[in-house]
């Protein structure tokens, strides 16, 4: 028989959080469900544990591949999902008893939305509350967030098979914003919609793909939206013909339709500590030029390179680099505060 729902969770080398995930799973009110776990190469005990749990609930499919990345093990979810409705949970994440009654119960009432999220408690490593995150609720104002951020948390969504299947799934040229791309894209052919519930608890931890790739997720973000708006002014996609998130130093980004976008983060991506960037050649007035036309993590991003290149750099250079940052924020001296709390965070 078909289930009502499908619950996607893929995992790889998860298994210090998988009981906790799936067991928030497991009891929901609504239990006619089934829960599609695609373990995307995992070498820790991962699937030991999933081997125990299926012998326990048959609710639980398991589909094992080889390490292909999480857009891949997400189509492949996808694709051999059989409910109409389709919710996702990381894993190490949970959802409250309620969650999937709550949501199911929603668009089968709103037949003519197609994603539904919800508000969103954090947590942290040890499950102790860290805050609350709170999305708009009102259609409208839902959709004009969205053409500026994410306002979904990725576990906290549930969406109508159909629509996903229909529109190509994530795409992996938007790597760490894959479903931000997503979500753009079903705006444009459903309604999207927030329930005002604390329906998730979010697990904030070192390994979040938003504190790994911060400068991948940035770019992939700002990728997605010039990407939106030109299926609007000209009716077709350009990312269509990306087949792998792009290079920002490569040639080939020249005379593209993110060419400026790839400009910017060659300097950008100087925030990251691990990249390999010989900043003494580097010239980085540009980012206080174009201050005013980056978004809020790109404005830190910026800041952050500004201090990585001292760091890196000769005297000479560090010294122009210094002034550079004593002007930006003397004209944004919020900025200094963001980079307080990030130093705070870091040591």
């Amino acid at each position: 028989m078909i289930p009502k729902v499908t619950i996607l969770m893929p995992v790889r080398n998860g298994d210090r959080w998988l009981c906790e995930a799936v067991a928030s799973v497991l009891s929901q009110t609504l239990s006619d469900l089934e829960l599609l776990v695609v373990d995307d190469g995992s070498t820790d005990t991962t699937p030991q544990i999933l081997n125990d749990l299926a012998r326990r609930d048959d609710r639980i499919c398991i589909i094992r591949q080889e390490a292909l990345g999480l857009v891949a093990a997400l189509n492949r979810g996808i694709d051999r999902a059989r409910a109409p409705f389709l919710a996702r949970l990381d894993a190490d994440d949970r959802a409250v008893p309620e969650r999937l009654e709550r949501q199911v119960n929603f668009l089968q009432a709103h037949p003519e939305v197609g994603l539904v999220g919800s508000w969103v408690q954090k947590i942290d490593e040890q499950g102790q509350p860290l805050g609350q995150l709170k999305p708009e609720t009102r259609p409208k104002e839902l959709v004009s967030i969205l053409m500026r951020t994410n306002p979904f948390v990725h576990s906290s969504v549930m969406f109508r098979s159909a629509i996903a299947r229909r529109l190509g799934g994530y795409r992996p040229a938007f790597r760490a914003a894959e479903d931000y791309d997503l979500w753009l894209r079903m705006a444009e052919v459903t309604m999207i919609a927030t329930l005002p519930e604390f329906l998730i608890e979010y697990r904030w931890h070192i390994a979040n793909v938003t504190k790994r790739h911060a400068v991948r997720q940035a770019f992939s973000v700002r990728l997605a939206q010039r990407s939106a708006q030109e299926r609007r002014e000209i009716g077709s996609d350009p990312a269509d013909s990306l087949e792998s998130p792009p290079d920002w130093h490569s040639s080939q980004t020249s005379g593209t339709f993110y060419t400026d976008i790839a400009a910017a983060y060659r300097l950008l991506e100087i925030a990251d500590e691990t990249a390999k960037v010989n900043t003494n050649d580097v010239a980085l007035s540009p980012l206080l030029e174009h201050f005013y036309k980056f978004n809020h993590a790109e404005r830190k991003l910026a800041a952050l390179a500004l201090i990585a290149h001292i760091k890196r750099s000769n005297w000479v250079s560090s010294l122009e680099t210094c002034i550079l940052l004593f002007r930006l924020l003397v004209r944004h001296p919020g900025l200094a505060l963001i980079l307080v709390r990030i130093f705070y965070q870091k040591f």
